[in-house]
Parts: C-alpha cells; structure tokens; sequence
C-alpha cells in the first residue's frame, strides 16, 4: 500500500540491537508488575500507563513510527468489550509489547497503541494488525472487503490466542470468506520468521498464566491443542500477508510479564517477546 511507506524513515533502522544473542543477556531484571501484568521500571510510578515506561516520538517524524494496532471485532455470544474476544489482554499487552519492542530494536515505535475497526478508514496508515482470540469472531461483508483490500495492498495481520479444532475452524471459515482463493500453510520450524532476529529452537507454545498455574509442564490450555501451529496465508507473489498462531498464546506473555518471575523467564522472555519482534520485524522488511 502506498501508505505504508509512511514509516519508511523507522524501517531504514529495522535492526535488532540484541540479534540473535539469548534474550536473558539482555534483558532487564524482570518479574516486577502491578499484579495486572504490566512492566515497571524502578523509580517509575503507575499513572495513566500503569508503570510502563512512556518515550518521546520525533516532533519532524511523527508519522514515521511503528505503531501497534489492534483489531476490534464482533463474535458469537456478545463477548468481546471487557475480557474477552478482540479486548483479551487489553491494555497491558499494548503497553508492554511496543515498550520491549522498542527497547530491544532500533524500530522507531510509538508509545500509544490503537484499537481499529476493519472499516475504519485509519486502517491504512499502518502497515501491522494484531487480531485475538478469532474462535468466535463474525466478519460483516463491510469487514470482509476492507481486510481482504487491506491486505492485498501489503498490510499484515498477525492472528493469536485461539485453542482447539472447533475455534479454529471458526476462524478458517472467516478468514476464508476473504480470501477463497488462498489456504493457510504451515510454516516449517526451520522458516526464516522463526529466526529472523531471534532463533528460536522450536515454534513457541505459550499458555495463559491462569492455565500455567494449575500445575505441571503441560504448556497447552487443552487436550485437543497440545501441538502449536503457526500458517502462513500468501499472496499470488507469495507474500506472506498474515500469520495464524494456534494453540498457544503470545499476548499473554506481553500481558502477564509483571505478575510471576517464572512466568517471565520461561514464556515472555523465552518466547512470547522473541517471536513478537521476530514477526513484527519479518512483516515490517517482506
């Protein structure tokens, strides 16, 4: 889209500061939160962000950022407005994500999140969606249309936190209204999304904090979502345009990174971060 090469000024710095190194070796002493999961820096009270550090965008540039939107929809049952749907782990991962995301790259990223209707017309000014919990998500033919003209038009979508067989077939059934033409393709684990910036060994699996707490080394929320998959959707010039991550959840990891040590270093600093910037980074350069 020609939009998006507002941000063209930020990618020229599209580099990872920490590369490929552990994540541990860089990473502030972590674990710290408000009991909601959000990230505090010492000396940092909470305010309207809650803790989390806030940073200046250049006055000359302030088009010229990355900044994070979330795709708000409607779904079966009327969830979707408070925990649950579209707002699962709203605000805290929306805070949380672009503050790390900017601390461990060199992208230029706004501090202040968004949440966008498909139809919204601000749409495409941004080049990334982030879309959660599509297991009970209804597209309207308005949203069908846009998405679909969204895409093809070089935006992406990064689709997270949906588990089991029946949610998934949800989602395929919409995403397949928009694009009938086009089935989503697992990535193999050796696919250069998965080591972009950060090399990761395995596709990550994150479970909610809640289903960690239960107990054991079980990483899946259900018996029927033990293996994670990630499928790519590509274009006729085989441009991937959106990323599918099923049966595991990576907006908890941002959301939750304040609320247990252990939690932090084995799924947000493991996992949930790495693969982050490694899909932001690989959507952003493709």
């Amino acid at each position: 889209m020609s939009r998006r090469r507002r941000i063209s000024v930020a990618l020229l710095g599209l580099v990872a500061i920490v590369g490929g190194t552990a994540l541990a070796q860089q990473w502030p002493s972590g674990g710290r939160g408000s009991g909601r999961g959000r990230f505090y820096e010492p000396g940092v009270l909470p305010g309207d962000r809650a803790g989390v550090p806030d940073w200046e965008v250049d006055e000359r540039f302030p088009k010229d950022v990355f900044t994070f939107v979330r795709v708000q929809y409607d779904s079966y049952g009327g969830r979707g407005r408070w925990g649950g749907g579209w707002a699962t782990d709203w605000p805290d991962s929306d805070l949380n994500f672009p503050y790390r995301l900017q601390q461990l790259t060199s992208l230029k990223v706004s501090p202040d999140s968004i949440v966008l209707r498909l139809t919204d017309e601000e749409l495409f000014d941004h080049p990334f969606l982030y879309m959660i919990e599509p297991g009970a998500l209804i597209f309207s033919e308005e949203e069908v249309a846009a998405l679909r003209r969204y895409l093809l038009n070089g935006g992406f979508l990064m689709v997270d936190d949906f588990w089991g067989e029946a949610e998934y077939q949800n989602f395929y059934q919409q995403i397949k209204r928009v694009f009938p033409e086009f089935e989503p393709l697992e990535l193999p684990a050796d696919h250069e999304i998965f080591r972009i910036v950060y090399r990761l060994k395995e596709k990550p699996q994150v479970p909610s904090i809640h289903s960690w707490r239960r107990g054991s080394d079980i990483t899946w929320e259900r018996w029927d979502a033990r293996e994670p998959h990630y499928k790519g959707i590509f274009d006729a010039k085989g441009r991937m345009m959106v990323i599918i991550c099923h049966n595991t959840d990576l907006g908890d990891g941002w959301e939750r990174e304040g609320e247990d040590p252990d939690y932090f270093r084995e799924f947000s600093e493991k996992r949930s971060y790495p693969m982050g910037i490694n899909i932001v980074t690989y959507a952003m350069t493709h």
